[in-house]
């Protein structure tokens, strides 16, 4: 009797826990979307500013002053000109764990084709003095409105929260250099180093209002190769008096195709991409040389080793084969600085999972197949201090669209492409509630 007693007594106060518990998600829950509510008209002037004045790599002058005074705004401290057009933020909210959030503020040079009323007609010259049309076609300005959205969220909710946040907005990340240059300016030594890292990518693939996730790889790793095969030149009527370096440039590209047929274990991803191919200048002259241009994809290590050695044996022993002495045998450059991929650490990609659905819904939060782009959010998770990072896809397509795409197999813009233009409302809720919830919970080490 006794027994019985105690463990209705025991159902009952952990039932009444678990009620608490649940009221207490649901009231936050509402703060949230309250707070986010309050921006949306401001942000979204703020997101057709960015839209109509995109900026290229290296030349994110105006746009970082955009986001500097942002930043202050909300009561960061600021320091600009990091790292080149850096803008890195630090709020500092009693003792606790310290979450950097990221995002990044380049354009590309692709003239838009939106038929947006706030279209860019940006022509600028990029760092290199080559004048071109600018828009944002992978989403950037979405990024930074996101990415501001949640960090005043953050701020007005700073009472549910204690610890420091450290917000980037990095540059340069279309070439895969921003990062890598703020982490060498001492990203992580001048600034309280983080617990966690986290940034978003818009898809264009995904329905504004929804997220997708991967615990673990979920960006390929990205690097560029040169290739240059050599051979005899001489008179196109007279080919046995040569060595043809359009033929073994030929043989090279099929016996290429076999490094990940061949090579590399099915169960791991790859790509190698022959995507360039010049040789020869005239119909009745065979060529010295052919130069070809690749590009490689792969989610470990271990693959891109594999990857390096196969382009740097093959092409010579076709070489080889041919009977070519050895100053004559193909010449390799494979970029020494690469992308690697975007490793999400599964246990803090997990555990952000669930903050976000508590929010958004089992339905609107789920797991979502690797791709095999590049983004350089990866090399934060790669530097000394080992910080576990986290990207997840943010959903960008309007509801509407996407199930004509459904429904008519209509293909959708993607991202780098002329057409491309993210929903914003649904996009920037989305994007902001599920975010400034994880990191709440996070810092209330949940």
């Amino acid at each position: 009797m006794i027994r019985s007693i105690i463990i209705t007594v025991f159902l009952l106060f952990s039932a009444n826990i678990l009620i608490q518990s649940q009221t207490k998600s649901l009231e936050l829950n509402k703060k949230i979307f309250k707070a986010v509510e309050a921006q949306v008209q401001k942000i979204n002037e703020l997101y057709i500013d960015l839209h109509q004045n995109p900026e290229l790599s290296l030349m994110e002058f105006k746009t970082a002053e955009k986001m500097a005074y942002q930043l202050k705004q909300l009561g960061f401290e600021v320091t600009t000109n990091f790292g080149g057009n850096g803008v890195v933020g630090v709020f500092k909210n009693g003792e606790g764990k310290t979450i950097m959030l990221r995002t990044d503020m380049d354009a590309l040079p692709i003239k838009e084709n939106t038929g947006l009323p706030y279209a860019s007609s940006v022509v600028m010259n990029n760092s290199e003095g080559i004048e071109s049309p600018v828009m944002h076609a992978c989403g950037h300005d979405m990024h930074m409105s996101t990415w501001l959205g949640a960090l005043a969220t953050l701020v007005k909710l700073k009472d549910e929260w204690k610890g420091t946040i450290l917000a980037i907005a990095q540059p340069a990340e279309e070439g895969s250099i921003g990062s890598i240059a703020m982490i060498n300016d001492g990203l992580f030594k001048k600034f309280p180093k983080p617990d966690y890292a986290f940034s978003y990518h818009v898809s264009a693939e995904i329905p504004a209002g929804e997220i997708g996730y991967f615990p673990g790889p979920i960006f390929a790793g990205v690097n560029s190769v040169d290739l240059t095969i050599f051979g005899v030149g001489g008179h196109g009527a007279l080919p046995h008096t040569t060595v043809d370096p359009i033929v073994l440039a030929a043989r090279t590209i099929l016996a290429l195709q076999t490094v990940v047929s061949r090579e590399i274990n099915p169960f791991n991803p790859a790509v190698v991409t022959v995507g360039s191919i010049h040789g020869g200048s005239k119909h009745n002259i065979i060529p010295d040389e052919v130069k070809m241009q690749l590009t490689i994809r792969f989610f470990t290590d271990e693959v891109y080793a594999e990857i390096c050695e196969a382009i740097n044996r093959i092409p010579k022993g076709i070489a080889i084969s041919a009977g070519l002495p050895e100053d004559k045998w193909p010449k390799v450059e494979i970029k020494k600085e690469f992308t690697p991929p975007v490793a999400n650490n599964p246990e803090l990609v997990l555990s952000t999972v669930k903050s976000m659905q508590e929010i958004l819904g089992e339905e609107n939060v789920y797991q979502v197949n690797p791709a095999t782009v590049g983004e350089d959010f990866g090399k934060y998770g790669r530097t000394e201090e080992k910080i576990p990072i986290a990207l997840f896809w943010l959903g960008s397509v309007n509801r509407q669209q996407y199930n004509d795409s459904q429904n008519n197999g209509k293909s959708l813009p993607g991202l780098h492409n002329s057409a491309y233009k993210p929903d914003f409302e649904p996009t920037f809720r989305t994007g902001v509630a599920a975010m400034s919830r994880s990191v709440i919970n996070l810092f209330n080490n949940k």
